[in-house]
Parts: structure tokens; C-alpha cells; sequence
């Protein structure tokens, strides 16, 4: 199987030397998404609540230009700023990912890129556009 790398048009764009995904058969790696508005290419630092909207909406974009959906999702890793966040982000990760909900690990990182407070990275199955 070949390795094929994908960048997105209508997300966030990369802030750093990696692709958007990388499609491997039948399942694409997506690179940790923040809270960045693709439309202003600003980052949105409101709320934790906030972001994590922005976050997982970024994560839907790219799933759905990839020709899936966000019940395609089957691992998610989701990194936060502040472990006190973990139940507000937990509300609103229910919206995008469930009922049909995928693996998931979630930590506490140190300090994340750009000091946002919610990163979060998804393999999926994939379907889409080849």
C-alpha cells in the first residue's frame, strides 16, 4: 500500500512541515487540529469551550473534504492544556463524535503549540475521495 498525503483547501492550514493527513489503504491520520478559524487563519482563544468547538470543527472539515463524516472516526487522542477543562470539553466532544463513539485517550500535555488549550488528532476509517 502506498502512502498518499493530503492537504486541506477549506481547513486550517499548516502551521509547521507536516500534511493536513496521510491516507494508508483504507484509514487517514489526521495531524493534531486547534482551535484555528480557517476562514481568518487566527486562532480562537475565547473559551476552552470555545475551542474545543473549533477544534472538532476543524477535525469535521477535513473529514468531509476527505469524503467521510465524523462517524468515521475510530481513535481519537485529545490533548488539553488543564486537566480541570476535561469535563466542559467532554460536553461538547459528545456533539461531534457520538452515539457511536470512537476509541479515545485524553492527557494532560505539558504545554501545547501556540498555547492553545485543546489540540486533538483522529484516525479514521476511509471511504472518500482516492
Amino acid at each position: 500500500m502506498e502512502k498518499k498525503t493530503f492537504m486541506t483547501s477549506k481547513g486550517p492550514k499548516s502551521v509547521g512541515p507536516y500534511s493536513t493527513a496521510v491516507i494508508h489503504g483504507d484509514v487517514v491520520y489526521i495531524s493534531g487540529m486547534g482551535p484555528i478559524d480557517p476562514d481568518r487563519n487566527e486562532f480562537v482563544r475565547t473559551s476552552v469551550e470555545d475551542e474545543a468547538h473549533r477544534a472538532f470543527q476543524n477535525v469535521k472539515i477535513i473529514l468531509e473534504e476527505l469524503g467521510g463524516c465524523m462517524n468515521d472516526a475510530l481513535k481519537v487522542t485529545l490533548y488539553l492544556n488543564d486537566m480541570n477543562d476535561f469535563a466542559k470539553v467532554n460536553e461538547i466532544y459528545k456533539g461531534y463524535f457520538g452515539p457511536d463513539y470512537p476509541a479515545r485517550t485524553t492527557i494532560q500535555a505539558g504545554r501545547l503549540p501556540m498555547d492553545i488549550r485543546v489540540e486533538v488528532d483522529v484516525i479514521a476509517s476511509y471511504k472518500g475521495k482516492r
